[in-house]
């Protein structure tokens, strides 16, 4: 994500952290959010030149409203649950997140345009950012 922050004017990359797959987001505050991602995952000193939030929950009973939003104009990109044990939260729906790095790609007037699976490289996106920032608002 810090290659498109870094590629593009008037464009914004904003991470909501998420410990519902898999536990792998169990810090409790920003100094270990921020530590973990430093030095365990991805590690090797990364450090995000985007925004981070505080960590929410993206789907369940606890879901953040944001999400709800998303969601609503931006179908799943998958079908199933690869693994649902693997999932912390109640109920599951079709439309949940189904994993860590789902993407959504927002228009500048702030309807959401795409959703993008957690697979999917952020350079794989560029031609669509490139699209919504030569439309006018």
């Amino acid at each position: 994500m810090n290659v498109l922050q870094e590629s593009y004017n008037n464009f914004e990359v904003l991470g909501f952290p998420c410990n519902q797959f898999g536990k792998q987001e169990p810090a409790g505050n920003s100094t270990e959010l921020y530590n973990g991602i430093k030095y365990v995952r991805p590690g090797g000193e990364f450090e995000p030149n985007f925004t981070l939030f505080k960590k929410i929950d993206v789907n369940g009973d606890k879901e953040h409203p944001l999400y709800t939003y998303l969601k609503a104009y931006c179908p799943s990109t998958r079908e199933s649950f690869s693994d649902p044990d693997a999932l912390y939260y109640k109920p599951l729906k079709k439309n949940d997140v189904r994993w860590n790095w789902e993407k959504f790609l927002i228009t500048k007037s702030g309807k959401p345009f795409m959703r993008y699976d957690p697979g999917t490289k952020p350079n794989e996106i560029k031609n669509d950012i490139m699209f919504l920032l030569q439309q006018e608002i």
